[in-house]
């Protein structure tokens, strides 16, 4: 059985950073694409970044770009997402995810997700 946990979560100060982690079980992170998600009360759930577990390589949605930094260990089958400079607007729930598909942020290509972890930054 697939699983993938995050953990890392939390209430933040504005300016703030946070480390998130997604381990995956039943699945090994080098033969997929781990992305990380996210879903604002009333908003649509968007992209954030993701890495191709063989490789390494990395996309950031624009939103994100230069303040937050995806990585992989894959002797630990996790996925971190280090979060810094954190805004307001970055509150929400964190959703890990695995991908066949490739380096993209739509939901679609995505086949499982962990059950999220809630981010909250005051201003």
């Amino acid at each position: 059985e697939v699983q993938l946990v995050e953990s890392g979560g939390g209430l933040v100060q504005a300016g703030g950073s946070l480390n998130l982690s997604c381990t995956a079980s039943g699945s090994t992170i080098e033969d997929y694409y781990i992305g990380w998600f996210r879903q604002a009360p009333g908003k649509e759930r968007e992209g954030v970044s993701c890495i191709a577990g063989s490789t390494g390589s990395t996309y950031y949605a624009e939103a994100v770009k230069g303040r937050f930094t995806i990585s992989g260990d894959v002797s630990k089958n996790t996925v971190y997402l280090q979060m810094n400079s954190l805004k307001s607007e970055d509150t929400a729930i964190y959703y890990c995810a695995r991908s066949l598909y490739g380096l993209v942020l739509t939901a679609p290509e995505y086949d499982y997700f962990g059950q999220g972890t809630q981010v909250t930054v005051s201003s």
